[in-house]
């Protein structure tokens, strides 16, 4: 697996990354993305790789302020809605955002070692996808409860659907560039 192709795997599968800006208020019903503390390790990088990260930050901060401008779209909230909802996303937001770094480094390992891949690795990543599945599934679940008892079922149930409808999209962009294993 080429160094180019692996760079431009890692930006699209991190471009996907949600969950990475935190959300705040201008307004009752508007979130605006700002920029969450991120780790640098400038000394250790060179700047072909800091290009890359800058790069990985831009798309990050683009699909995050997309996914959170579409999900107020859909959600249709009146001010008091949304003063109530927001706090709760943010919060949902940073959650997600660990999970998303789990994901990358699962990616990230998948590209290591895809030309040398043996049966025992090829187990150990798809093991750590399906529990970051069932973990992002179970986060869902409980801010769906949060919603809900907050803002009621029917407001929950339209964010459960939404947001899922959202990370669905970005999995499958991830997914269709991602190459499947040889054998």
């Amino acid at each position: 697996m080429s160094k180019k192709w692996m760079a431009g795997f890692v930006l699209v599968c991190l471009s996907g990354g949600t969950g990475l800006l935190a959300q705040t208020k201008t307004d009752a019903t508007a979130p605006v993305a700002t920029a969450a503390p991120t780790k640098t390790a400038t000394a250790a990088k060179s700047p072909e790789e800091l290009n890359t990260q800058e790069y990985i930050t831009l798309l990050r901060k683009d699909v995050s302020a997309q996914k959170a401008r579409l999900l107020g779209e859909m959600m249709q909230f009146d001010a008091e809605s949304a003063a109530k909802f927001w706090p709760i996303y943010h919060d949902y937001d940073v959650e997600l955002s660990k999970l998303n770094d789990m994901r990358v480094a699962n990616i990230k390992e998948y590209a290591d070692n895809y030309t040398t891949m043996t049966d025992a690795k090829a187990d150990e990543l798809i093991k750590n996808a399906m529990m970051y599945q069932k973990q992002r599934d179970e986060l869902l679940g409980k801010y769906y409860e949060k919603v809900r008892q907050e803002l009621g079922g029917i407001t929950a149930a339209r964010f459960l659907q939404v947001e899922h409808q959202l990370l669905l999209l970005i999995d499958l962009k991830i997914v269709s560039a991602l190459p499947v294993v040889g054998s």
